[in-house]
């Protein structure tokens, strides 16, 4: 187990260690294209190109841009915390994380993290309180898991 546990545990739940910003692959994938894209002079290729599109391809430069710079070192230990609304919350609250509050399950602020990790940070977040973040961090911690549907009746 990491000693960094409750360090590399975000506020939301999720564990920072899992993560491809926290690890680098996303981001060193996008620099290290980035950096082949100016070798080959690929913009000047984009427009002499006829089926390339020029402007898709600086878009496309930037965005992979913006991927370099989502190298994080975790929530808790970088200037991150100050754009989420949910480390904001926490921190407001004097929470080492969500866990400690009671309305982690049916929060709105983490209504953003479902689509990329379904219910993983609440199932995560019930976990640690129940066995602590040690503890948690030394098992399995969720990056992502499938909701559960609400099985509904008809006529309802």
């Amino acid at each position: 187990m990491n000693a960094d546990a409750s360090r590399m545990t975000a506020y939301c739940g999720l564990y920072c260690e899992e993560c491809a910003f926290h690890t680098g692959s996303i981001p060193d994938l996008a620099r290290d294209l980035r950096k082949e894209l100016r070798k080959a002079r690929f913009d000047k290729v984009a427009e002499v190109i006829p089926f390339l599109d020029a402007e898709a391809y600086n878009q496309t430069y930037e965005f992979l841009g913006s991927l370099v710079r989502l190298r994080c070192k975790g929530c808790k230990v970088s200037a991150r915390s100050q754009f989420c609304g949910i480390a904001q919350c926490a921190i407001k609250k004097g929470y080492e994380g969500c866990w400690e509050c009671e309305d982690f399950a049916t929060c709105s602020e983490m209504d953003f993290l479902v689509p990329v990790h379904g219910d993983a940070h609440v199932k995560n977040l019930r976990k640690i309180k129940k066995v602590g973040v040690k503890e948690w961090a030394a098992g399995s911690p969720l990056w992502y898991s499938t909701p559960k549907r609400i099985k509904v009746e008809k006529g309802d």
